[in-house]
């Protein structure tokens, strides 16, 4: 079956039948890089605390529970400031960003680490634990 369907650049798959199939899907998750200036206009001025619930570095995003209401926001690799991967625990600072396309939910953006755990941070241009 999974010969049957390939793969687009993104990962996303579609069926060799289908008439779009030379067509990428487009990702729903919004990066940095794919950020509207209208959409990073849209983001909060105050900058909000909370703590990373979870992040894996090889898929590239996580989550952040806030302090003010306990949400859990999305957090894309692209959005994390600094030279260290962050870590379950580790208090940050960030900015709230709408996520299109119905801007009901929202993401963290310029995510900055300001208290640590005190678990060893890898930073970014290490390999990770597993290798990759």
């Amino acid at each position: 079956m999974s010969s049957d369907i390939s793969a687009g650049g993104d990962g996303h798959k579609l069926s060799p039948e289908s008439p779009n199939h030379n067509l990428l899907v487009p990702s729903p998750i919004v990066t940095r890089r794919t950020r509207t200036l209208s959409t990073c206009a849209r983001a909060t001025e105050n900058l909000e605390t909370g703590k990373v619930k979870s992040f894996c570095r090889s898929k590239g995003h996580g989550f952040i529970t806030r302090d003010e209401d306990g949400q859990d926001l999305f957090v894309h690799i692209s959005d994390i400031e600094g030279e260290y991967v962050p870590l379950p625990g580790d208090e940050v600072q960030y900015k709230l960003c709408p996520i299109p396309p119905k801007f009901e939910k929202n993401q963290a953006i310029h995510v900055n680490i300001i208290n640590f755990t005190p678990e060893v941070h890898l930073k970014w241009d290490c390999p990770n634990e597993d290798g990759n």
